[in-house]
């Protein structure tokens, strides 16, 4: 059978043809459709129509109340009736920015406090941004974020910070206005924990200001390239952000009491009679510090039966009496400078179950007496120890080298 036309087509089911009439439109009408159109594009890009709102971007403003003129005006919904594949013609309500009289773009936008250039494209508008400049500038604020290929470097530093933290070494505190941001700085930015690793040359900014590009690690392993100004002002704007202190070693002696202050305490420094070949072969450099608002022998009455003191009896070898102190931050300074001096030897409790004691540190008593000297005078955040010489050494000297 040979292939038929379309009119042949209809013609052999009985159909009459009729040539649709084809309808000329006004300019206005035509303004409505492609106003209309307009609309649909935003629609398919977003997924949903266009709302009002001051918050929104202002082609969406001005979409959403074209929307409502064209619901509202019954020669405008006919018009684009066949044209509304989206269901958007079945909203009803109205919102106060809706504009119902016939008026153009121009006034629209002048009655939403923006001014039109004088052209066709009501995208082009002047003291509004397009959505590629603010995208451009929203990038250059946020910078741009990608895998910190050399993140293992940094994240023995986030434990670190963490732990202090936790100790109360370091405090979170509120971000100022125009906070200075330095190389080397802490931060809380969304909830991460953030690293200022580097702080790029001064330059002038588009707002002609000094500004620097930083290099940002976050706690995630990303890292960004962000704007100075533009973390100082997403910092504030952050309700949860926060500026993470340097290493405190104080306030030890609080003129404040709080609830885990005690107007004394005693530090103490124990020796094990554990017979190890690990703990005889240097028994004399191994010590346990902490510090009680207690008596110390009471505190060690029960050694031997206490995975804490390695489960064997100890000797006191030093005791340091402090007055006003904060007991858990004096415990938790020393702790962490000692840090890398930290012994950790497996021993099995009286339940034969597997512990590694704390507290335990691979340290001469003498530097010990020298740290408590350190504490007393308030300059131990001058100095570390240098677990190859046995002992301390200037923090300032080893930064001018």
């Amino acid at each position: 059978m040979p292939d038929l036309s379309d009119l042949e087509l209809l013609d052999a089911l009985g159909v009459e043809a009729k040539a649709k009439k084809k309808v000329k439109l006004t300019p206005k009408q035509e303004r409505i459709i492609a106003g209309f159109e307009e609309i649909q594009r935003f629609v398919e890009d977003h997924g949903h129509a266009p709302k009002h709102g001051e918050d929104k971007d202002i082609f969406e403003r001005l979409y959403a109340t074209r929307l409502d003129r064209i619901r509202k005006l019954p020669e405008c919904r006919e018009l684009v009736e066949d044209l509304d594949t989206e269901g958007l013609l079945e909203g009803s309500e109205l919102s106060d920015e809706a504009i119902l009289e016939d008026v153009g773009d121009d006034e629209l936008l002048a009655q939403l406090g923006v001014e039109a250039q004088k052209s066709n494209d009501i995208t082009e508008l002047k003291h509004v941004k397009s959505q590629a400049q603010k995208e451009r500038e929203k990038a250059d604020e946020v910078g741009t974020r990608e895998p910190c290929k050399d993140f293992d470097n940094f994240k023995p530093m986030f434990e670190s910070v963490q732990a202090d933290l936790k100790t109360g070494l370091r405090k979170t505190l509120p971000f100022n206005k125009d906070g200075s941001i330095e190389e080397g700085n802490w931060f809380i930015l969304g909830g991460q924990k953030a690293l200022v690793a580097d702080v790029g040359d001064q330059f002038i900014g588009t707002d002609g200001r000094k500004e620097y590009r930083l290099r940002v690690i976050f706690d995630n392993g990303v890292e960004s390239n962000q704007l100075m100004r533009s973390l100082q002002k997403r910092l504030w704007e952050d309700e949860t952000g926060r500026r993470i202190s340097d290493t405190s070693y104080g306030p030890l002696f609080d003129d404040v009491e709080t609830e885990e202050d005690l107007a004394s305490g005693t530090i103490y420094v124990l020796r094990s009679k554990l017979d190890h070949p690990v703990i005889n072969q240097s028994r004399d450099v191994i010590h346990k510090i902490g510090v009680t608002g207690g008596e110390v022998k009471k505190r060690i009455a029960n050694a031997k039966n206490d995975p804490t003191y390695l489960m064997a009896d100890v000797e006191i070898v030093a005791t340091y009496e402090l007055f006003n102190i904060n007991r858990k931050k004096l415990e938790a300074l020393i702790h962490r400078f000692f840090d890398n001096a930290k012994m950790e030897i497996e021993i099995k409790d009286r339940f034969g179950k597997p512990v590694v004691p704390q507290e335990w540190f691979l340290v001469p008593l003498f530097v010990i007496d020298e740290v408590v000297e350190k504490i007393k005078d308030k300059t131990i955040s001058e100095y570390k120890y240098d677990i190859e010489k046995a002992s301390l050494v200037s923090i300032s000297n080893n930064k001018k080298k």
